[in-house]
């Protein structure tokens, strides 16, 4: 975390003084740096790169952000701005809100693919992401929340964050698998079939073998399964602790 990156997020640091080219905005160097990402990935951006696109000097970039590394820490903020509602939503129930919370961030990563490759560990929390959360919150700790600890809430964005984060990086890996090589998913799998027919005619695999035809059909909402067993994972623990609150 860099204090540079924080007074940029929130608006405290320090604006070029002279000689910055008219027009150029830091609002504009950040749209010009998402704008790469998404087309061409997190490894094409750089100051120079970036310059380019806005027709500038290197230089000039400097004058307004630091460095590559301060600059990323803008990028994450301002894409976690586009799932933000203009207001707190409403949710009926917490499975609602926990559910708006899972494909809000799934809609992130179809967006901005490159976010698998951020190492957020230590994220820098600016105001887009700090709104993201209070949002979070809203809808489960509110009228209608689970009734959790606050370490418990925590847990539970942490939980369904990582859960989404997964789904969508094998989503993303395919969809590059295919562009990379030219190769579709199903011309891939259709070329295994042969080796595939072999091993499970040996018996070695009997457990795989008597799995039906169509286990592995894309057409099943694997997404929706596993959201679903990870909220009926969590009204468990929201009704123990109800109960432990009814005995009290």
């Amino acid at each position: 975390m860099t204090t540079s990156s924080l007074e940029l997020l929130w608006g405290t640091g320090e604006r070029p003084s002279r000689g910055p080219k008219p027009g150029l905005t830091l609002d504009r160097i950040v749209t010009a740096a998402v704008a790469v990402a998404d087309a061409e990935g997190l490894d094409a951006v750089s100051m120079r790169r970036v310059s380019t696109e806005l027709g500038v000097g290197t230089m000039s970039l400097y004058r307004y952000v630091p460095g590559k590394t301060e600059l990323l820490d803008l990028m994450l903020d301002r894409v976690q701005s586009e799932s933000l509602p203009d207001a707190p939503p409403e949710p009926a129930n917490w499975r609602t809100a926990v559910e708006q919370l899972a494909r809000g961030h799934l809609a992130l990563y179809r967006a901005h693919p490159w976010l698998l490759k951020v190492n957020e560990a230590r994220s820098v929390l600016g105001p887009s992401t700090l709104r993201g959360l209070e949002l979070c919150l809203s809808g489960l700790k509110g009228e209608h929340g689970m009734g959790l600890s606050d370490h418990e809430t925590i847990s539970v964005i942490v939980t369904v964050q990582s859960y989404v984060a997964g789904m969508a990086r094998m989503e993303i890996q395919t969809a590059e698998a295919a562009k990379e090589t030219g190769v579709s998913d199903e011309d891939f799998w259709e070329g295994q079939r042969p080796f595939l027919e072999r091993a499970m005619a040996s018996g070695d695999y009997p457990h795989m073998a008597q799995l039906a035809e169509d286990t592995f059909s894309r057409e099943d909402d694997q997404f929706a399964f596993g959201l679903d067993r990870l909220l009926d994972g969590f009204e468990t623990l929201v009704n123990a602790r109800r109960a432990e609150a009814d005995a009290g």
